[in-house]
């Protein structure tokens, strides 16, 4: 008898186990965060991700990581990002405790102006096409962050990119899709086909793909540094091309030319402290739609409610009115970013939203006196963190290659406006109203570093990670893989939103006003994030990827024993 109750005793206690087991599975999340005592690289691409890790494992840091991880990103998914783009970063140095922001925006060139264009017949901003390519900045921005704060020269941060350039790469899943979408527009191009569509096909899933002319790139780059490219032969090489299309940028355009270290700003909500880099950039609409947020119990309503996600949208037309009226270069015109992240503008503001109805037509508000991209970032052993974003803006950029250089240049020109009125005016040596932004939070001895891309899909993104950790309470991983709302669009009802938002809710929402396209599964359209989260109180490192992207969260490896 004694053996029989034990039998049963036994499978009683295994029964309960495997309960116990499935309910602590049972989360929404449909992967675990990294958690290391280590440095955690999370990037778009495991091949990048993985460069990273192993620069920290030879003794680099979260800077020397960061460039090497966003100089194989520019490799392995050229639609996306390279050095004919742009780049901010804020980096957070663990010694001090301080935040340090830098702007890598381009410039347009000197000739290319509102009258330039109206004499060739131009009334409307190019959106591809030499007169859509400003400076580039990445490579200067690279040079200023290693300058600063790395520790290891370009030649071996570099090297990871320069290995997969030479010696090719398989083409992941979601590459080789945005490939087979963004090269037709360029086909006709004979650098662009000789670079990007080899064969005379774009390359297909597992298909490896080389770029030689990008490996020379970057050797000169290691060799000599920034000058190599702003002042030397890649310079000389985009002047030719440029000159041979009928653009206007020349050598000087480049070799002046200089990124800049800024402070970042930010606002309170809840009780997390929310950083973005300052205009140019639409993070200042991010913080302005979070001061909005912040006037509502979102987390009362829940985060996937329809009233939380209805007063999402209706702060995302707001700070969105506000982001179009004032932002564009500082050095041009007076941003007033004060004004825009007063506490009291935005009770002001926020009045405006009625829980009932969706504003179809929101205008900038009286403010009171006084694409495509990647995202990457790294946190060390030490608690140094980084936040880079980097990108070309539209897939393939402006579509145009640099003559034997193996990479296209940035279309960010795109964003100017033709109108002499708006801040965002062009004009000669301006940086145009910019989408990229990466992000960092704080809260107590927790320090986020975080960036969700898509062109203007972005500031809104940030905003509905940062109500997901801060009212939903849910960890980095969940806020990344949550059903997200987009909207590209500056005026009108239409909304975008992925249909793992409950039914019933988008149902209710519909009864508001909004009108919703429903988008199927972990859909790129809402963008592809990345987040490292370091609790500086017991010295771990947690790291999140989206699953929108091929990407992954790698953590350092061990050293290696001799």
């Amino acid at each position: 008898m004694k053996s029989v109750a034990a039998s049963l005793l036994f499978v009683l206690l295994a029964g309960m186990s495997f309960l116990l087991g499935i309910h602590a599975q049972d989360r929404d999340q449909g992967r675990s965060m990294v958690v290391s005592r280590g440095g955690i690289v999370s990037a778009e691409s495991p091949l990048a991700a993985q460069a990273g890790a192993t620069i920290l494992a030879h003794g680099g840091n979260a800077i020397d990581a960061a460039v090497a991880t966003n100089a194989v990103m520019g490799v392995v998914a050229p639609m996306m990002n390279g050095i004919g783009g742009d780049l901010f970063a804020i980096v957070y140095d663990a010694k001090t405790g301080k935040l340090y922001g830098i702007n890598a925006s381009g410039w347009s060139p000197a000739g290319l102006t509102i009258d330039f264009l109206k004499s060739h017949g131009i009334t409307a901003m190019p959106q591809s096409g030499i007169n859509s390519v400003t400076v580039p900045g990445a490579v200067d921005g690279w040079a200023k962050l290693l300058d600063r704060f790395g520790r290891k020269k370009f030649a071996e941060v570099l090297a990871p990119a320069i290995h997969y350039a030479r010696e090719g790469f398989p083409v992941p899943e979601r590459t080789a899709e945005n490939w087979v979408v963004d090269s037709p527009s360029f086909a006709a191009d004979a650098n662009f086909s000789k670079t990007y569509i080899p064969g005379g096909h774009s390359p297909r899933l597992g298909e490896v793909f080389r770029n030689a002319d990008l490996a020379n790139s970057l050797e000169k780059i290691a060799a000599g540094g920034r000058d190599a490219y702003y002042e030397g032969p890649i310079g000389r090489a985009i002047v030719e091309t440029s000159r041979s299309l009928g653009g206007t940028m020349n050598l000087d355009d480049l070799a002046a030319y200089s990124s800049e270290w800024v402070e970042p700003i930010s606002t309170t909500y809840r009780d997390w402290t929310v950083y973005e880099i300052p205009p140019n950039g639409q993070g200042i609409a991010a913080l302005e739609m979070l001061n909005l947020m912040e006037r509502f119990p979102v987390a009362q309503f829940g985060s996937l409610s329809a009233d939380a996600l209805h007063v999402m949208i209706e702060s995302k037309k707001l700070a969105y009115a506000d982001l179009l009226r004032y932002v564009g270069d500082p050095k041009y015109s007076a941003i007033p970013v004060a004004q825009m992240l007063s506490k009291e503008y935005a009770k002001n503001r926020a009045a405006q939203i009625d829980m009932k109805r969706a504003n179809c037509n929101v205008a900038a508000g009286t403010l009171p006196a006084g694409g495509d991209t990647t995202y990457l970032t790294v946190v060390d052993s030490e608690g140094n963190m980084v936040s880079l974003i980097q990108s070309n803006y539209s897939g393939f950029g402006s579509g145009v290659v640099a003559g034997g250089a193996g990479f296209v240049l940035q279309n960010r020109g795109g964003l100017f406006s033709l109108d002499p009125a708006s801040p965002n005016a062009l004009a000669g040596h301006k940086r145009p109203l910019h989408t990229i932004i990466p992000g960092f939070m704080t809260r107590g001895d927790e320090r986020i570093a975080f960036g969700i891309m898509g062109g203007f899909n972005q500031a809104q993104a940030h905003a509905q990670f940062v109500s997901d950790i801060a009212d939903g309470g849910m960890n980095i991983q969940a806020a990344l893989e949550t059903p997200r709302f987009t909207k590209y669009t500056f005026s009108g009802c239409d909304v975008d939103m992925e249909h793992r938002v409950p039914q019933a809710v988008r149902d209710d929402l519909t009864s508001r006003g909004h009108l919703i396209t429903e988008w199927l599964g972990f859909s790129s359209h809402f963008g592809g994030g990345q987040a490292v989260l370091r609790d500086f109180k017991n010295k771990i490192n947690f790291g999140a990827s989206d699953p929108r992207k091929d990407g992954e969260a790698i953590p350092e490896p061990p050293p290696a024993k001799p």
